[in-house]
């Protein structure tokens, strides 16, 4: 009796390990995930940031230095052949 309890231990405490491992698997890849996550967001906060700096300066660029306007090419109407 006695040694049917004890692989009865063994087997439960090998399931407590088991599941030990896991949990600490799952919790160390939850961790790179959200460190991943983080990083991704300041990053495109950081990117956003550039980009919307480059468009200001941009338009302010624009603003002090105008380009010109192109001139619309107005089309000489063809000789119809009719003498007037």
């Amino acid at each position: 009796m006695a040694d049917g309890n004890q692989t009865i231990m063994e087997k439960a405490e090998a399931r407590f390990v088991d599941k030990q491992k896991k949990n600490a698997e799952r919790n160390k890849a939850t961790a790179e995930y959200m460190s991943e996550a983080k990083a991704r967001e300041i990053k495109t906060a950081r990117l956003r940031e550039l980009r919307l700096a480059k468009e200001e300066a941009d338009r302010v660029a624009e603003a002090l230095n105008p380009t010109p306007k192109k001139k619309r090419v107005v089309k000489k109407a063809a000789a119809t052949g009719v003498k007037t």
